[in-house]
C-alpha cells in the first residue's frame, strides 16, 4: 500500500506563508492524482488542492484558490502545497491523500497548520 508523510506543517502569523511536502513512497498500483485535505476541529474533513500525478492537472478549492498552490516532484514522489497569505481559518491538519477514481483511497498521518491573528 502507499505510505504518505507530510511535513513542513507549523505556527505562522496571519499572512504568512508555509510550503507543506508530502512523500509517497511503497505505491502498489498506479495512481495519478494526489491531493491535499484539511480538518478543522468539529469539521469535516474539506479537499483543498489536487493534481494528477501524470499530468500536472491542478485543482482547488474556492477558499484557497490564488492563495495557495500545489506542485509536484515525480522524481522524489513528492507533492508540495505552497501556501501564501494564510489566514486563521486555514487553521487546520492538512493531509495528503492518493486520490484514486476521485476518492482519497490512502491518508497520511496529518501535519498541523495553525495560523495566528
Amino acid at each position: 500500500q502507499v505510505q504518505l508523510v507530510e511535513s513542513g506543517g507549523g505556527l505562522v502569523q496571519a499572512g504568512g506563508s508555509l510550503r507543506l511536502s508530502c512523500a509517497a513512497s511503497g505505491r502498489t498500483f498506479s495512481s495519478y492524482d494526489m491531493g491535499w485535505f484539511r480538518q478543522a476541529p468539529g469539521k469535516e474533513r474539506e479537499f483543498v488542492a489536487s493534481m494528477s500525478w501524470r499530468g500536472g492537472r491542478t485543482a482547488y478549492a474556492g477558499s484557497v484558490k490564488g492563495r495557495f498552490a500545489i506542485s509536484r516532484d515525480n522524481a522524489r514522489n513528492t507533492v508540495y502545497l505552497q501556501m501564501n497569505s494564510l489566514k486563521p481559518e486555514d487553521t487546520a491538519v492538512y493531509y495528503c491523500a492518493s486520490v484514486v477514481a476521485g476518492t482519497p483511497a490512502y491518508w497520511g498521518q496529518g501535519t498541523q497548520v495553525t495560523v495566528s491573528s
